[in-house]
């Protein structure tokens, strides 16, 4: 894999752990900061944006076997996979949720992704 396509895999597998924890353990302090939510409004979304974050763990673990994994057909399905999730997400949020995500989430993966299969 080249060196910008696991720079930008470990940057969005970075962002996404940073996603994890503003939508579970800090969703109720900072992630309702973040996501402009009043304290009433973060309390009842807490079960919800706990779930969400559960999704991104995952896809948190899917890059980080890619990126590690020693046989190259592994780490391939595993990038492959975890970046067009991210970027499904990424588009599906961007439609119902806000249009920045796109460029938050979806861009990255995609820029990422084409560097991947360029490399290989």
């Amino acid at each position: 894999m080249a060196i910008a396509a696991q720079v930008l895999i470990a940057l969005i597998l970075l962002a996404h752990v940073y996603f994890v924890l503003l939508e579970t353990v800090l969703f109720k302090t900072r992630g309702r900061r973040v996501f402009g939510l009043s304290a009433e409004k973060a309390e009842i979304m807490a079960p919800a944006m706990s779930n969400q974050g559960c999704y991104n763990g995952f896809l948190v673990a899917a890059l980080a076997v890619g990126l590690l994994h020693p046989d190259p057909a592994i780490a391939r399905a595993f990038v492959v996979y975890g970046l067009a999730c991210i970027m499904v997400a990424g588009v599906w949020g961007a439609l119902t949720v806000k249009k920045t995500i796109l460029f938050i989430q979806t861009v990255p993966a995609a820029i990422a992704l084409a560097l991947y299969f360029f490399s290989h």
